[in-house]
């Protein structure tokens, strides 16, 4: 701008903030007003072309969005808040693809705000910063704002912690979205003043009528016969805009003829699932797995396996888990699981990926089809409690070794019986510490092979107390 049209207003009394607050918004007026004059005539810009098409399907309210119709509907959250032209903060948690962005966007307009957006992979501390200061006066101005942050996860704990204030005065609504579990990865504080909202992963008829919207803008139908159709929409993974991607690429490049689901196949790269192996995904997938197993259903617990290692899972990653399961949720109902697992991480080590699968699905299935007890996992938990609480108990005299005289005065050793000395090869003696009645922590279940050392354990309970 020319100098002359500001020496005018510039401030003569800097310790006058009146005048200071003043001065910069006519400031800004003549800016603005001088932008207009030097603006391009409309008519003189040539029109952009046609966007990409999940663009142009971008909904232009809340009711044309798809799928998430628990929020979005009146008796939804977001229903409710726009219901009552009150916003409050929220973080939108979903999969990709499900209109965290768009339901940014038309909230702000709803509600009469104004929108910002930022991205936590491409901003740091001084974007943040502008956003807060240019906030802060278009409240003075009457004007709230809504900020979206995209992949808000992505900011560290101390990035999140500058939210705080600005949330809290109200400088900014805060609409977070993010894919990841703002459990493990939002600061409580910054979750204690946000609800969270959980969109859904789109089920078929959501994106049945993404390709209706998109065959009706492209006013033609789509190349497909009903089964291409089906797997185009198996193969985006309930991701709607993957899906629109699809679409647009198959209105581009396929020809007249309809092309069924191997012809789909042949144009279209497969999709490989959302896996993340050090994120959620990978915590449910394994979740999903060990409640399989445990609830002894082999085909589900084959699916999770293969769910996890076609995603590209560290094969010995799963067999420790199941390995795992074998002690804890199997244990000497059927002592051979764990022989089973051990057995399949040699033969894993032996022949490599990927021959060497074939024996985790065996150890698998195994642990799965076996029966099942959490007896020894029950009696663990016990035994460390009680060790922990009795503390340093000294073992009763007639069971330690007594390697010197010493130790054999003091009566170490005395009166031990030998139980192969006695019938049964089981004398019935006492073995815990004077100071402490036995305990029960092992309590086998009628199951396997447990049952019978259930048996065993009562015959052993019926001598000791014949025998005193």
């Amino acid at each position: 701008m020319d100098s002359i049209y500001l020496d005018a207003f510039k401030i003569q009394d800097p310790c006058d903030g009146r005048r200071k607050l003043f001065h910069r918004r006519q400031r800004t007026y003549i800016e603005h007003r001088m932008a207009d004059l030097f603006a391009p005539d409309p008519q003189d810009i040539p029109a952009p072309a046609a966007g990409p098409l999940a663009d142009r399907l971008r909904p232009q309210s809340l009711e044309e969005v798809v799928g998430q119709r628990h929020l979005t509907g009146p008796d939804g959250a977001i229903g409710r808040m726009v219901a009552a032209g009150k916003l409050g903060s929220i973080i939108l948690w979903g999969p990709p693809g499900t209109g965290k962005t768009t339901i940014a966007r038309l909230l702000a307009d709803a509600v009469g705000m104004r929108f910002e957006s930022i991205s936590a992979v491409f901003s740091g501390v001084a974007d943040l910063k502008k956003v807060f200061a240019a906030a802060r006066d278009h409240r003075r101005m009457g004007e709230k704002t809504v900020l979206f942050v995209d992949e808000i996860h992505r900011f560290n704990r101390a990035q999140q912690d500058g939210f705080l204030p600005y949330v809290e005065d109200g400088t900014v609504v805060l609409v977070g979205a993010t894919t990841e579990n703002p459990s493990f990865e939002l600061n409580a504080a910054l979750l204690s003043r946000a609800q969270v909202l959980i969109l859904n992963r789109l089920d078929a008829s959501a994106m049945e009528e993404l390709l209706a919207r998109a065959e009706a803008i492209e006013a033609k139908p789509l190349p497909l016969d009903e089964n291409a159709r089906a797997a185009l929409v198996a193969s985006a993974d309930g991701d709607g805009r993957f899906l629109l991607n699809q679409v647009e690429t198959l209105f581009s490049v396929a020809g007249a003829e309809r092309l069924d689901a191997a012809g789909l196949s042949a144009l279209l790269h497969r999709r490989m699932a959302v896996y993340d192996k050090d994120r959620e995904g990978h915590y449910n997938l394994i979740s999903a797995l060990h409640k399989s197993l445990r609830g002894s259903d082999p085909q589900a617990a084959l699916y999770y396996l293969a769910r996890m290692l076609t995603a590209g899972e560290e094969p010995l990653y799963v067999l420790r888990r199941i390995t795992r399961f074998a002690s804890e949720d199997i244990g000497l109902a059927d002592p051979q699981a764990l022989v089973q697992c051990i057995a399949a991480r040699e033969a894993y080590d032996f022949l490599g990926s990927p021959e060497g699968e074939l024996a985790i699905v065996q150890a698998c299935l195994y642990c799965a089809t076996a029966p099942k007890s959490n007896a020894a996992y029950k009696a663990m938990g016990k035994a460390w409690k009680t060790a922990k609480e009795t503390g340093s108990l000294m073992p009763p005299k007639n069971i330690l070794n007594a390697p010197t005289r010493l130790m054999k005065d003091i009566g170490y050793g005395k009166n031990y019986a030998y139980d192969h000395d006695a019938e049964d090869g089981f004398s019935g003696d006492n073995y815990w510490p004077e100071e402490m009645a036995p305990q029960t922590f092992y309590a086998p279940v009628e199951r396997g092979f447990e049952a019978k050392i259930a048996e065993r354990i009562a015959h052993w309970n019926r001598l000791r107390g014949e025998r005193g």
